[in-house]
């Protein structure tokens, strides 16, 4: 193993760890770009997840699909007036 990373350049070397890192990081991102409400928790949980990719794939279905932030303006997907977060009100 340590002959194949002696023959990689720096360069090479710094963009391998580079993409290393968005990959195993990636829920995160996506998490960050979705404004999802538990962002921190997916992060905190994103950092042992690379040892199994069940929880990794798991964690990636979380930042998917999990609910928008106390902002849904900010964000593209899940936006919603404040007409339909208003109360029914019954007339009777």
């Amino acid at each position: 193993m340590l002959e194949v990373f002696s023959g990689i350049s720096l360069a090479k070397g710094v963009i391998f760890i580079v993409l290393f890192l968005l990959v195993w990081f990636l829920p995160s991102v996506v998490a960050f770009f979705f404004n999802r409400r538990n962002f921190g928790k997916i992060c905190l949980a994103n950092i042992p997840a690379l040892l199994s990719w069940v929880a990794w794939f798991a964690l990636l279905a979380w930042a998917v699909s999990g609910k928008v932030g106390k902002n849904p303006g900010s964000g593209a997907i899940g936006s919603r007036s404040r007409a339909a977060d208003a109360p029914a009100v019954e007339r009777g």
